[in-house]
Formats: C-alpha cells, sequence, structure tokens
C-alpha cells in the first residue's frame, strides 16, 4: 500500500504534462492546424498559441500554407500531326483553405501531379506539332487556366504552370535542323541577291551620271568650238572685206594674199596625206612669206585708216 500511494502522485503528474500537451498547441508559421472532435472537424488554429479540450479534440492535419512546387514527370504526348513529343512540368501551388485540402480530396499532391498529366496531354494533343515547339506559353496559360479551375474545390490556388521541356523524337529532330538550315541559306542567298542588285543599280546609276557630265562636257566644249570658229570665220570675213577694198584700190598686195591663201592650202594637204613620206619645200616658200608680210602690213593699214 505505501507503494502504491507513494506511485499515485507520481502519475498525478504524468497525467497534467500530458493533458497539458494535449491541450496547448503552438502552430508555426505558414502552417494551420484542423481540429477534430471524435473524427469530425470543427474548426482550424491558426499560427501561434492556441488551445483545445484535451481528450475530446484532436489535431486532424498539418497543412502547409506556403507556396510549393510540385514536380510532373515526364510523359510522351502525341500530337495533333501525329507527332510524337516528351513533355515535362511544373507546378505551383499554394493551400488558400486548410479544411477543403483535408477533407475534400485524398493526398493532395498526387490529384494535382495526375490532373496536370491529364491535362498536358489534352492541350498539346489539340496542337500541331509546330504549334507545339512555338507557342509555350499559350500552353502554359491553357493548362494554368484548366487546373487552377479543378483546384478550386481543393481550396488549392495553382500560382503558375510551367512546360519545362519539350522534345520531339530524334529523327524529327533532325528533319528540323535541315529545315532550318535551308531557311538560313535561303534568307543568305536573298540577301546576297538584293546585295548585288543594289550594286548594280548603284554602278548603272554612276555610268548614268558619267555619261550626263560627259555629254555636257561635250555640249560645253561644242558651243566653245562653234565660237571659236564663228570669231575666226568674223575675222577671215574682215580680212577679205579689206583685201576687197584694197584690191579696188588696185593695190598688187591684196592679190598676192588670195593666191599665198591658196598655196598654204594645197601645201597643207600635200603634207597630210598618208602615202606622203617625203615633202619638198619649194623654193618660193621665202616669196610666200615675202606675200604674207605684205598682207600684214596691208592690215595694220586698214586698221590705221579706220581709226
Amino acid at each position: 500500500m505505501e507503494n502504491l500511494s507513494s506511485l499515485i502522485p507520481i502519475g498525478l503528474v504524468v497525467l497534467i504534462i500530458v493533458t497539458i500537451f494535449k491541450t496547448v498547441k503552438a502552430v508555426p508559421q505558414g502552417m494551420e492546424y484542423t481540429v477534430e472532435q471524435f473524427g469530425k472537424y470543427t474548426r482550424t488554429l491558426k499560427p501561434g498559441l492556441s488551445f483545445i479540450i484535451p481528450f475530446f479534440e484532436t489535431v486532424g492535419y498539418k497543412m502547409n500554407m506556403r507556396e510549393r512546387v510540385i514536380d510532373i514527370p515526364s510523359q510522351d504526348v502525341i500530337t495533333k500531326d501525329n507527332a510524337m513529343v516528351t513533355a515535362d512540368a511544373v507546378v505551383f501551388i499554394q493551400v488558400v483553405d486548410a479544411r477543403s485540402a483535408a477533407y475534400e480530396v485524398n493526398n493532395l499532391d498526387n490529384a494535382i501531379k495526375n490532373l496536370c498529366l491529364t491535362n498536358v496531354r489534352t492541350v498539346v494533343g489539340s496542337m500541331d506539332l509546330d504549334e507545339v515547339l512555338s507557342r509555350r506559353d499559350e500552353i502554359n496559360a491553357k493548362l494554368l487556366t484548366v487546373i487552377d479551375s479543378a483546384t478550386d474545390p481543393w481550396g488549392t490556388k495553382v500560382t503558375r504552370i510551367e512546360i519545362k521541356d519539350l522534345s520531339p523524337p530524334h529523327d524529327i529532330t533532325q528533319a528540323m535542323n535541315k529545315q532550318m538550315k535551308a531557311e538560313r541559306e535561303k534568307r543568305a542567298d536573298i540577301l546576297m541577291a538584293e546585295g548585288q542588285k543594289q550594286s548594280q543599280i548603284l554602278k548603272a546609276e554612276g555610268e548614268k551620271e558619267a555619261a550626263v557630265r560627259e555629254a555636257e562636257g561635250r555640249r560645253e566644249a561644242a558651243f566653245l568650238d562653234a565660237e571659236a570658229r564663228e570669231r575666226e570665220a568674223e575675222a577671215e570675213a574682215k580680212a577679205t572685206e579689206m583685201v576687197s577694198m584694197a584690191i579696188a584700190r588696185g593695190d598688187v598686195n591684196a592679190v598676192n594674199y588670195f593666191v599665198a591663201q591658196e598655196y598654204v592650202k594645197a601645201f597643207e594637204k600635200l603634207a597630210n596625206s598618208p602615202n606622203q613620206k617625203t615633202v619638198i619645200v619649194p623654193a618660193e616658200l621665202s616669196s610666200l612669206a615675202a606675200t604674207v608680210g605684205g598682207v600684214g602690213a596691208l592690215l595694220e593699214a586698214g586698221a590705221k585708216s579706220k581709226k
């Protein structure tokens, strides 16, 4: 009896300690606990120190309320044009209602994972291969809309979903590389042809400008040549008039002028003949010079008489 009486206080102390542990609950930040009374949900404990009725109430589920990521395993998906691609993804979720996440679905992570797998097959399977490879953002947006709507009854918010990788088969990858190479070579040929075209256009414009400048130069030279011939003709006409007046006065030098002029022209033709290798200067060259000197004196006299 003495031993039994000594164990009673110890048992009471143990019972008090156990009761305190069952009554006081410290909920960490970012977590929420559900409270059950005889297996039925009654309330949710928020972060901080909380109390429950010992032996009548128990903690049911400890829900993580922070955003977390679930890795979606890769799977083979057939596109609309019967091409096989391997797709995998990651989904970011956050529990917003601990009660729904705990009691509306069994194994929340597994349910979301399977939901993502089926919707990836649905969305990717409704698109052609080229669309799948080029419209990844559109695929992400469609998956986010569908999966977020499906997880609303579970008290879970899907914040993001990203396709990590879309890998077509090896033979399709090789065909795409060949197509890309051909496209780049095509663009290079087009750019080269455009460059040659531009070069020819610039060259033609340069030749046109040069031809215009050359024509303008020839026209200017022709004007100057015509002006020179006009002045020469005026001078010759003037000389002819003066010589005619001298002839009318009976001056012998005027007659010699005409004879010397024709003589010089004939000698010039003889010297410029392509078959003429040797030119014999006539002995009358001195008299020709005297005749020209006489004409010069005649011209000087005419000029003085006009003054």
